[in-house]
């Protein structure tokens, strides 16, 4: 390809022409949930981001070995070294197993990432699946000097470790300033430096996920389970590894320390971030307590919400901001968003109506190679749908009457809408998504109906004819009469 993919990589803070350390494979790693609560708008963005890259990735060729994790021990409340498991404190409150937690919160995380037609990963390793694996990697980190035990935990120490490493190259953190500013311990007192943070934690008495290790019954810290699958499905040194802008300090810096610490050097090639959906202007998430389910988003349940909002739309209005920007909720932008999606859906549905001519009066011929750029150039999907539209534009005028193409450029659009929105954006057809795989015999019953509706209008049985169209609209369909007959799609 002329313009190789260019990727903005967070640890050099510049993009970078992307080139596999083990051609063609391709190794990816992203932070996936904590499961102790229904996914909301904020948790679709990452699982979009990187379905984009991964869908990307495969079409250019790539063989990818993409890990998600789920994160279900270890993530205490507000990402600290103290307090209360995430997912034991929800098991706690509800009397149940916190695994029962776990497979509930799961399974409907499941079901959103499928309503939003986002690939499942290659691996979905689970944290409480991988203990071993994280006490051996703290026993490496252990061995070669750079952490220490105290009361049944084990710590990484940071200090330590900055004097030959550099701790804060991935968040810009100066550590002597975080160092010299945070002396008090704030009741952690079995820590040497507060910024030092948790390998392993010695369970309390009332702490139900516990496993033994040479140090206490206990449970391992958050960062440790990144770094042990990581290591695990990947290699010492893999391509890409993928997450949230919010998990760079702490998690992603810790991931780093934790790598070069236990094997001497970096194991990830290139850090890519998702920026944040926000509320007003203020991150969404559950710590904050201003999030909305994405059940919430597909049902119009929410109070914020205006009406509901199909998995598709929610995913066209995080794919038309780039990956890198912050996205504000409002019902404004959800609704331009579906119209949006409305209107190029409408378009790949006429092509198949266009008529051909013997000449193109519009150039239709430099799409293809614009929406490549467009995604060579950092995944940009906000530039491949601006050239959907520009295509959308001369189908419309084609349409009216007031512009011709060819069959080759019909077949052209045909195939970059294809490609583009639904294999590479990975938008739906929701005519297809309803027929299932039989999609020629669903069309062909609709358009039999309506047939018949046509007959019932022309010998004026105005009964049977608005029983068919009103039938039809109850079960989701949109009905369009024109001059040349009734058109028919499904609502977004």
């Amino acid at each position: 390809m002329e313009h190789p993919l260019s990727i903005y990589n967070t640890l050099t803070r510049k993009k970078e022409q992307f080139v596999p350390l083990h051609e063609p494979h391709v190794g990816m790693y992203v932070c996936g949930p904590t499961v102790y609560g229904d996914a909301h708008l904020g948790h679709a963005r990452p699982a979009i981001t990187f379905d984009l890259l991964f869908r990307y990735l495969s079409h250019l060729g790539y063989k990818v070995r993409y890990v998600r994790n789920i994160t279900d021990v270890g993530h205490l409340e507000n990402d600290a070294d103290a307090g209360e498991d995430k997912i034991a404190k929800k098991a706690r409150l509800e009397q149940l197993e916190p695994m029962e937690v776990v497979q509930y919160y799961l399974n409907r995380y499941h079901k959103s990432m499928d309503a939003l037609n986002v690939l499942p990963p290659s691996i979905e390793p689970h944290a409480s699946g991988h203990i071993i694996e994280q006490i051996e990697l703290v026993k490496k980190i252990i061995d070669n000097g750079f952490a220490y035990e105290s009361e049944g935990s084990v710590y990484f120490d940071v200090e330590k470790y900055n004097k030959s490493h550099n701790y804060g190259k991935l968040s810009g953190r100066n550590v002597e300033d975080m160092l010299n500013t945070t002396r008090a311990l704030d009741g952690q007192e079995e820590k040497r430096n507060s910024v030092d943070f948790a390998l392993w934690k010695c369970a309390a008495p009332e702490h139900i996920m516990r496993w033994p290790s040479p140090w206490s019954n206990g449970f391992p810290g958050w960062h440790c389970e990144c770094t042990a699958m990581g290591k695990k499905y990947l290699g010492e040194s893999f391509d890409i590894h993928g997450g949230g802008m919010d998990l760079i300090f702490p998690h992603h810096e810790c991931e780093i320390a934790q790598a070069v610490a236990s094997q001497g050097k970096e194991a990830v090639h290139y850090w890519m971030h998702n920026n944040m959906i926000t509320i007003n202007g203020q991150k969404m998430g559950k710590s904050l307590g201003n999030f909305i389910t994405l059940d919430e988003f597909f049902t119009g349940s929410h109070a914020s919400l205006a009406q509901a909002y199909s998995p598709m739309t929610i995913r066209f209005f995080i794919l038309m901001a780039h990956y890198r920007s912050t996205v504000d909720f409002s019902n404004e932008a959800l609704q331009a968003s579906e119209k949006g999606l409305s209107r190029l859906m409408e378009a790949w549905s006429h092509l198949d109506k266009l008529k051909a001519s013997e000449v193109s009066s519009v150039d239709v011929k430099g799409i293809r190679s614009k929406c490549y750029d467009a995604m060579n150039d950092d995944l940009n999907s906000p530039i491949v749908i601006s050239h959907l539209f520009d295509a959308t534009r001369s189908i419309n005028s084609v349409l009216a009457g007031q512009a011709t193409l060819t069959a080759a450029d019909i077949e052209e659009l045909k195939s970059v809408f294809k490609l583009f929105l639904f294999d590479i954006l990975g938008m739906q057809d929701l005519a297809v998504v309803a027929a299932g795989a039989n999609t020629e015999a669903f069309g062909k019953a609709v358009d039999l109906l309506l047939t018949i509706r046509k007959q019932a209008k022309d010998n004026k049985d105005w009964a049977t004819s608005d029983k068919i169209r009103n039938e039809l609209t109850a079960l989701g369909f949109e009905i369009k009469d024109t001059k040349d007959g009734a058109e028919w799609k499904l609502s977004n």
